[in-house]
């Protein structure tokens, strides 16, 4: 390894880890103390913290899940979880201790933080935990939870990652009426977070539900399909392609990924191909297997049929 890919390598971990803290500011110092949940797998270990007293913290139940979601993943999948999804579920939870310790950082009566009106409390969580987990998307990484359900999920029925996600979200911000002290309008504190958390998400990275394009032109166009294939699980499309300036016959691969795989594709290709040219396209409604399901009127329609012939 040289020494610039060290540094890099030590730059993309020192933001992850900077990213993570961010990311635990917005339970930690926001919605935990005011007795707030939302979506995605923190929201769930916090209502485990509110239904327990606080005998389980967040942070324990959290690094738990997470790594029993791991191992049933690749037990179930053979996912294979890149060490960068480790450490950030290892640095939130060492986060979410540090924090839950700071209380003179929390929006609390008395605290420089503290924010009379309560629906302002969701709204500066989502921001803070969409640019903390958009960095983590950015440089490659992952906070699992969720994300982990809904691949696998995904890789057992025609379901897509954004209707996983939508759902779980909803669910758990609906458990939250279990807990006997809380009520529906503590559930839709933790539905604005959300919203505001896939709203700003989509400015910093783009949405973890999104989608995008790429055109690849590299003369390793191989090496790099036969990554996408083994590694990440995705098809790849090569197109027969004509360089006017110099008349030769080339090889374009089509590629189309979700948001959170960009990053570690791009840095694999620069690594198997310094020399590629890539065009990348947001693409907002991408239908398939591994995407969006097709909403059409199609099996109404057979049904129909159906009905008339007999």
């Amino acid at each position: 390894m040289t020494r610039k890919a060290i540094y890099r390598t030590l730059w993309e971990y020192l933001t992850l880890t900077l990213a993570c803290f961010i990311f635990t500011v917005a339970w930690e110092c926001f919605m935990i103390p005011n007795g707030m949940s939302a979506g995605g797998m923190m929201g769930l270990c916090t209502i485990i913290q509110y239904a327990t007293g606080g005998a389980i913290p967040a942070q324990y139940s959290y690094f738990a899940i997470n790594a029993l979601l791991i191992i049933v993943a690749v037990i179930a999948m053979g996912i294979g979880f890149g060490f960068k999804t480790i450490w950030c579920i290892i640095m939130s939870s060492v986060a979410m201790g540090i924090l839950s310790k700071a209380e003179v950082l929390h929006a609390v009566p008395g605290s420089f933080f503290y924010m009379e009106e309560r629906l302002l409390i969701p709204v500066v969580a989502g921001v803070f935990e969409s640019v903390g987990l958009g960095l983590v998307l950015r440089y490659g990484g992952s906070t699992g939870g969720t994300d982990i359900i809904a691949l696998m999920v995904n890789k057992y029925w025609p379901v897509s990652l954004s209707t996983v996600f939508l759902i779980s979200d909803v669910v758990i911000c609906a458990l939250l009426l279990a807990l006997p002290e809380k009520t529906f309008s503590d559930m839709c504190y933790g539905l604005v977070e959300v919203v505001i958390f896939s709203l700003v998400i989509d400015i910093v990275v783009g949405g973890r539900r999104s989608s995008c394009q790429l055109l690849v032109f590299s003369q390793k166009y191989e090496q790099i399909a036969d990554h996408i294939i083994n590694r990440m699980n995705r098809g790849v499309t090569v197109l027969k392609a004509q360089g006017w300036f110099t008349k030769t016959d080339k090889n374009v691969l089509l590629i189309l990924i979700n948001q959170n795989q960009l990053s570690g594709l791009t840095q694999v290709i620069k690594e198997l191909d310094p020399h590629a040219f890539m065009s990348i396209s947001p693409t907002r409604n991408v239908y398939g297997e591994g995407f969006e399901e097709m909403k059409t009127g199609v099996k109404l329609i057979k049904k129909r049929k159906g009905d008339e012939s007999v």
